[in-house]
């Protein structure tokens, strides 16, 4: 089976303590897979449909690690490079509820692997033959990885294929959203789905009101076909030029947040874009995604299998 999905971009280690609050001493901390195109990857693998990575990871144990558990996962590892550095990392800070804050092993504050994959790394005509390739915003900070990003979102969308981008904003490595803005500009070109969540939405256009500012991004970029919007516990919202629809949100006994939006992603181009359920439905499944993926530690280690989703919604009527 060929591959329909690739990720694209930053993949790492989540370093996640145990409990809420400040890092102290004797803090426990646990190592997860961790990486926003890395995360929706999995979720689309463990939802039935062939997903492929084109990424790079360090010349170390986590290096290792990550190559393991996507291999383990099923995922098509081809385009995933070693470099002779060290793995990216991110370290969670949990606050009470679930959410989350980070703060990164990366550029802008050391070069480690991730930002290093070239467009030498990857046979463009092979990456091609999917029908999407889903990227991150983190992955478009820093050359060389981002003209790498930059060039396979063109060709993708040039040649038909669905191109997804979640800004995924991390103040850590852009500083401010205007920054950020500015640089997603010339990739939201040659995007179909712009999927975000309401924090960053809110840090990027300074304004919370996503109704409006969907209605902004699809006249400005023509490309677009869907303008997602994942609106936390209250739900998510979905814009198209022809409808709109909100669905609200599973509850859960949330303990970790990460990776959410990442699920929630997976689960509307499992759903709408690939499998073409309609919107309505597709949105609801893809809260279910989000909100199952919140109830363990690490941004992976909840992403539901697809029997273990059905069960779930055959649960919540």
């Amino acid at each position: 089976m060929k591959v329909e999905v690739y990720g694209l971009g930053e993949v790492l280690v989540d370093i996640i303590p145990e409990e809420p609050g400040k890092y102290r001493e004797g803090t426990k901390l646990t190592v997860h897979f961790g990486g926003a195109p890395a995360n929706t990857i999995i979720g689309v693998s463990r939802l039935g449909h062939k997903a492929g990575l084109i990424a790079a990871v360090g010349e170390d144990l986590f290096g290792e690690f990550i190559l393991s558990t996507l291999e383990r996962e099923g995922v098509y590892t081809k385009w995933v490079k070693v470099k002779k550095a060290r793995t990216s990392l991110a370290f969670v800070v949990l606050e009470e509820g679930g959410e989350r804050s980070f703060f990164f092993y990366r550029k802008p504050w050391v070069e480690t692997a991730d930002t290093m994959l070239k467009l030498s790394d990857v046979d463009l005509d092979d990456v091609l033959k999917a029908k999407v390739v889903h990227v991150s915003g983190v992955s478009t900070a820093y050359a060389p990885l981002s003209d790498t990003v930059f060039e396979i979102m063109r060709a993708a969308y040039e040649n038909g294929l669905e191109a997804s981008f979640d800004p995924n904003y991390r103040p850590d490595i852009w500083g401010s959203g205007e920054r950020a803005l500015k640089t997603f500009d010339k990739y939201l070109k040659y995007t179909t789905l712009l999927t975000m969540g309401l924090d960053e939405l809110t840090s990027l256009f300074n304004t919370s009101d996503y109704r409006k500012v969907s209605e902004e991004v699809l006249e400005k970029y023509p490309s677009l076909k869907w303008v997602a919007v994942r609106l936390g516990a209250r739900g998510a919202y979905v814009k198209t030029r022809e409808t709109e629809v909100y669905q609200p949100a599973f509850r859960v006994k949330a303990v970790d947040t990460t990776g959410a939006g990442d699920a929630w992603t997976a689960g509307f181009i499992v759903f709408h874009v690939l499998e073409g359920r309609d919107l309505e439905t597709s949105v609801k499944i893809a809260n279910a995604v989000g909100a199952l993926t919140c109830t363990k530690y690490g941004a992976t280690t909840a992403l539901p299998t697809r029997t273990e989703l059905e069960e779930f919604l055959k649960s919540r009527d």
